[in-house]
């Protein structure tokens, strides 16, 4: 019965491969008694390898980060800086990409919506993509508000969905916040939360200044923590 629900799974995959005849090797292999699993991974690679190929927008085009070619920090980053900030976003899509959910909706603010929401929900988020992956933009300065600081990082995030395999591709702008560091917080507040993700937004750029901005650069990088 094992071998026969695994045949069926595989049909799926096999619909998927019909159109070059390679479901025929596949139905003859299980015919002959080879392993169900090793088919349907044999299978799943085939097709993987013919997918359109993730490739998302080349900074400055449309759909791309934006053309920042303001020299790269070195050295070690002060975790409460800009650059601390646009890490957090970093690691969220980093854990993304492994499937560790959990661990990255510790990375949202502890008390927000997102972060007090149950497990199953949040990761209900992400079952629409068989992959996903982000590049990471420069971070704006740290600006201050009511005691807390605020960061927003541009976020090029692209996947693949995992209804059929076709790529997905979307800009958008990570808000981050910590507690400024004022007497009585904690180490804990005073490290940086993602608050929300939105649809990005250019900064405003004087006329004198667009000469600069057309000279400045990206931080591409690969890149949501338990609950409380």
């Amino acid at each position: 019965m094992r071998g026969s629900v695994k045949a069926i799974m595989l049909l799926p995959l096999l619909f998927v491969a019909a159109c070059d005849g390679r479901e025929e090797s596949a139905i003859d292999n299980l015919a002959n008694g080879a392993n169900a699993t090793q088919v349907e991974n044999n299978v799943r690679a085939e097709a993987m390898a013919v997918m359109e190929p993730l490739n998302p927008p080349a900074p400055g085009t449309p759909g791309g980060l934006p053309d920042d070619r303001t020299p790269l920090e070195e050295g070690a980053i002060d975790p409460g800086s800009g650059q601390g900030a646009a890490q957090v976003v970093q690691g969220y899509f980093a854990l993304l990409e492994e499937k560790r959910f959990e661990d990255a909706q510790d990375l949202w603010n502890p008390t927000g919506a997102i972060g007090q929401q149950d497990d199953a929900h949040f990761v209900a988020r992400f079952r629409g993509f068989s992959e996903i992956h982000a590049n990471i933009g420069a971070p704006t300065e740290p600006e201050g508000a009511a005691g807390s600081l605020y960061v927003s990082v541009p976020v090029q995030i692209y996947g693949r969905l995992a209804a059929n395999g076709k790529p997905w591709y979307a800009l958008r702008q990570a808000i981050l916040r910590r507690v400024n560091d004022v007497p009585g917080s904690t180490a804990e507040q005073r490290r940086w939360h993602i608050e929300s993700f939105g649809p990005y937004t250019p900064p405003t750029v004087d006329a004198a200044d667009n000469a600069a901005q057309a000279t400045q650069s990206v931080s591409p990088t690969d890149g949501m923590a338990a609950k409380r």
